[in-house]
């Protein structure tokens, strides 16, 4: 047993494997650590909003001045309901906020109970919800006390009230405001909520294997082909399977209870795309480095990962991995997923953005092969 350890330990195979299995670690811990610091600092959900539609001409301007100063988030008044709604579709505003036009009267009347409306669109990583639903919660209470002083005022006014209408009354003024709550874009269960983060996962640790080897594969081939050939080659490869390994991959989701509200060729197609940039990006940094280009693909999981959006909001995080998210083809691949699967404004922001990356990708990888000491075909005559 001790010779076949030695002999393990003397393969450099083995003592490559060890230190990727360290680098996973020290990476995943120093990247997840500083990306997720701070998301729920009061400065961070400043970067959140939530849009107030005051249809009430009495109250509502007073309740959305009073929310502007208490709410940790950013607060946008909105004329039109359907425009706030609009930008709820599109993720410009985490909730809406709408306080109805006969607020002031329903408050006012001794027994009335008014109610606030909040919209929540459940297409965006589950923290949202969670988070706007306890604001909610919070935003009715506030509220609600000013409209039993109000309703103390009114039952005041009235003298030697008898103790059966006294108790009535002072029921009525306990919950003067209630809420209610429309989600658009409903997410069918927790399995559907991460069915983005999960495609993101299996694609990119996939597009690294596929790249890996592929880059085995091609110094093994070295002698045999030119730089050209074998570029071209895998680069064809890569195109037919990540057109099959979508089509598996949409109908295991789909198969298996996933949501679809676009279709499953929308989803084919979209998950077709974005693996392809998933693999040209991961196979570029083998053609950077060889296989050292491995540790940065590691990097690149981490990171995006992070940054996608898929676990939390893009808005609560660190400047550095908000910033960089613009760049990365995850992100465009989690909101298109969103789009595809829970409804949404549209991919097309999202294709433009995998599109572009797909292109670098393939350019700066044909950079490098240019770049790279050609070696000549096995069986090139040499005239003597």
């Amino acid at each position: 047993m001790k010779e076949a350890i030695q002999a393990f330990l003397k393969k450099p195979t083995t003592i490559v494997g060890i230190v990727t299995a360290l680098m996973f670690q020290v990476i995943f811990s120093v990247i997840w650590m500083t990306g997720y610091n701070g998301v729920s600092d009061t400065e961070r959900l400043k970067e959140l909003k939530v849009g107030i539609v005051a249809l009430d001409t009495q109250m509502g301007p007073v309740i959305a001045e009073q929310l502007g100063k208490s709410l940790p988030v950013q607060t946008v008044q909105v004329e039109a309901q359907d425009e706030a709604l609009t930008m709820l579709n599109d993720r410009e505003l985490q909730m809406v906020v709408t306080i109805p036009a006969d607020f002031s009267q329903t408050v006012a009347a001794q027994d009335g109970t008014a109610k606030l409306t909040y919209s929540i669109n459940e297409s965006n990583a589950q923290m949202i919800k969670s988070v706007m639903n306890a604001m909610a919660a919070q935003i009715t209470a506030n509220v609600n006390k000013q409209a039993v002083m109000q309703g103390v005022q009114a039952v005041l006014t009235q003298a030697n009230l008898p103790a059966e209408q006294a108790q009535g009354a002072a029921a009525a003024l306990s919950e003067r405001v209630t809420s209610e709550f429309n989600y658009s874009n409903v997410v069918e269960g927790q399995n559907n909520q991460m069915v983005p983060m999960m495609l993101v996962l299996a694609s990119y640790v996939g597009s690294m294997l596929l790249a890996m080897n592929m880059e085995n594969s091609s110094m093994a081939l070295a002698s045999r082909f030119n730089r050209w050939q074998r570029f071209g080659a895998r680069s064809i490869i890569s195109i037919v399977a990540a057109v099959f390994i979508s089509l598996v991959g949409s109908s295991f989701v789909l198969m298996l209870g996933g949501q679809a509200e676009h279709g499953f060729l929308a989803m084919w197609g979209f998950q077709a795309l974005f693996l392809l940039a998933f693999m040209f990006t991961a196979q570029l940094f083998l053609l950077l480095l060889g296989l050292g280009g491995m540790l940065l693909n590691i990097i690149m999981l981490s990171v995006q990962l992070v940054s996608s959006g898929a676990m939390l909001p893009r808005e609560l995080l660190p400047d550095f991995y908000h910033g960089i998210s613009a760049y990365l083809p995850a992100t465009y691949a989690v909101e298109g997923m969103m789009d595809l699967l829970f409804g949404g404004p549209g991919v097309s922001g999202a294709v433009a953005g995998l599109l572009i990356i797909f292109a670098v990708a393939i350019v700066l990888g044909a950079g490098a092969v240019a770049l790279r000491k050609p070696k000549a075909p096995q069986g090139t005559a040499q005239v003597a």
